[in-house]
This record gives structure tokens, C-alpha cells and sequence, in this order.
């Protein structure tokens, strides 16, 4: 089975199973790991924003016009942050690493 990694705010790395088919967000959730999802990950809010390793940031298909919108709204947006609802696991992002962001805005609330 594929893996991740996250890396927490503290900056503890958590190597976790990443099944083929669900999302960094639905990872992170099957995880107990702090990423919010206000919207469930219907595109609809920047929570589940998270900032990719660089190393593995050309290796993400391009983010859409969609999610682009929705990152302007991320909290410490960086130049390799994406949503975490949009990036589906696949057999070529194995090992991939990401670093939850210290926090977040709701526009949901």
C-alpha cells in the first residue's frame, strides 16, 4: 500500500498508509491528524489547505481554476500550497509529503 507522510505543526512526520483512491484529506482524517475539512471537501472552503514538500510539488497534476479560488482564501498560503480534498492518492504519489499549515480560515462558520 502506498504511504505518506505528514508533517504536524511541531514538526512530528507521521508516515501513514495512503489507499489508493482517497484523498490527503480523507488520509488525514482515517489518520486523527488535525485537518479541518470544514466543507467535506466539496471545494467549497481553504481548510484542508496544506503545502506540499517541493520535491513533490511537480509531481501534483495542476491545481484547477476552482481550487486556485478557494487557496487565495488559505491561511499561509505558499507558493506549493494546495487543497488537501484535491489531491487523490495514486500509485505514482507514493511517499508523498506534506506539512499541515498552522492554522486556518473558516468562511463556513
Amino acid at each position: 500500500m502506498p504511504k505518506m507522510t505528514f508533517i504536524e505543526t511541531d514538526g512530528t512526520r507521521r508516515e501513514v498508509d495512503a489507499p489508493l483512491g482517497l484523498s490527503v484529506l480523507e488520509i488525514a482524517h482515517k489518520n486523527s491528524l488535525d485537518l479541518e475539512g470544514a466543507c467535506e471537501g466539496s471545494l467549497a472552503c481553504s481548510t484542508c489547505h496544506v503545502v506540499i514538500e517541493p520535491e513533490w510539488f511537480d509531481v501534483l497534476p495542476e491545481a484547477q481554476e476552482d481550487e486556485e479560488d478557494m487557496l487565495d482564501l488559505a491561511f499561509g498560503l505558499t507558493k506549493t500550497s494546495r487543497l488537501g480534498c484535491q489531491i487523490i492518492m495514486t500509485e505514482e504519489l507514493d511517499g508523498l509529503v506534506v506539512r499541515l499549515p498552522g492554522g486556518s480560515n473558516n468562511a463556513m462558520k
